[in-house]
């Protein structure tokens, strides 16, 4: 009998009342996956699937969005240490507090999207009543479907996941999503489509949050990205405009700073941004960055977020590109940053998350950044009334 070489695995979320499965596996161990429910604290409840591919391990939250939780390649982690012990279950995060700050309560991911009806900072009626929560509901919705393929002729594992996103009378938003891993590759590809679901126009927003702790927590570590013009959110972020790319020691006292971009890219609109751990010239196996590839078309804005505080506090970087700018939904919707869907249509957003273990991947990402960085960034000493509330 011939082996069965290309496997797939279909799921509702939630367990049907008869199951006792607290975890389920499938394909082999070098290209597979691992499906766990957690219990326990604010964690019980939540689905984490685990794609392992060669050197390559990636978790993912169907609980949360489809967020990627963490990373890891050739035994080096990928993503933050956030103060949120997570990850969290949405039930124990009140997005709808009257603040608008509860999301941050369930805030841990490597990779959060934020959206998908608005994505940027809360927004109050003039009577103080919350409109939009912070960074949306997206992260905080169960995937509706999610299916896993395993090739293991091919050496490669596709997961995919549905996310809706429904208010009656105002909007229906389906997000579809695919993650692939390939063997002999430290690439993570992600092929996101949201639809109009509903019979109506509508507008939405996306922004993808990658969140990145150094492995030392010791500052020499930069951004290099292909801007065209680098604007400064806000005071704190104008007083550190001339060190905007440059990661220092953790500071107790750091005021979180925030830069908007637009990027150079190239014929096809792809661009590309590198975090650079800054272990370049030290023993080989210390090498360590992150890249991530992206179109401009699909997603026209980038944030920068710098928080340096001490590690015990959250010590991140924050890589964003996104449809927008994360501020207010009306002010981005009066900057024209709100796309617009027709009943029926769709918007993708394609992006590669390269993890880089070595000295050469460190030196090829920097390399693809200068060759896009055809003249120097236009850099605004102050903020910009286009871009900033």
């Amino acid at each position: 009998m011939k082996k069965q070489l290309k496997t797939r695995h279909t799921w509702q979320l939630a367990p049907s009342p008869s199951s006792e499965l607290a975890e389920i596996t499938g394909g082999n161990p070098e290209v597979g996956f691992k499906r766990t429910r957690l219990s326990g604290g604010k964690s019980a409840g939540v689905e984490i699937v685990e794609l392992n591919c060669g050197a390559m391990k990636v978790q993912i939250i169907p609980t949360r969005g489809m967020g990627i939780w963490r990373c890891e390649m050739n035994g080096k982690s990928f993503g933050w240490t956030s103060p949120v012990n997570g990850p969290v279950h949405p039930m124990y995060v009140p997005i709808s507090e009257p603040s608008g700050l509860g999301w941050l309560d369930g805030f841990d991911e490597m990779m959060v999207r934020c959206g998908m009806f608005s994505n940027g900072a809360p927004e109050h009626d003039e009577n103080g009543r919350l409109i939009y929560p912070l960074h949306g509901r997206i992260a905080n919705l169960p995937a509706e479907l999610v299916s896993v393929e395993v090739d293991e002729e091919k050496g490669c594992i596709r997961f995919w996941g549905e996310v809706e996103e429904t208010r009656f009378h105002f909007n229906r938003l389906r997000l579809t999503t695919e993650l692939e891993l390939n063997l002999n590759s430290n690439v993570v590809a992600i092929r996101d489509k949201v639809t109009n679901c509903s019979a109506r126009k509508t507008g939405f927003q996306m922004l993808y949050h990658n969140n990145f702790s150094p492995p030392a927590m010791k500052g020499g570590w930069e951004l290099l990205a292909p801007a065209k013009k680098i604007v400064p959110r806000d005071a704190d972020a104008e007083a550190g405009i001339n060190d905007w790319a440059k990661f220092g020691d953790p500071s107790v006292d750091f005021q979180e700073q925030v830069y908007f971009m637009q990027l150079h890219a190239d014929a096809q609109n792809n661009t590309t941004v590198v975090l650079d751990y800054g272990l370049r010239e030290e023993e080989a196996d210390k090498a360590q960055g992150v890249s991530i590839e992206y179109n401009t078309r699909q997603l026209t804005c980038f944030t920068l977020w710098k928080n340096t505080v001490d590690s015990w506090d959250g010590y991140v970087a924050g890589l964003e590109p996104g449809t927008n700018f994360p501020n207010p939904r009306s002010f981005e919707e009066s900057k024209g940053r709100v796309v617009e869907l027709e009943a029926g249509q769709s918007h993708k957003m394609d992006f590669k998350l390269g993890l880089l273990t070595t000295q050469e991947q460190v030196a090829m990402a920097r390399s693809a950044v200068a060759s896009l960085a055809i003249q120097p960034p236009e850099i605004m000493s102050a903020p910009d009334s286009e871009w900033c509330v």
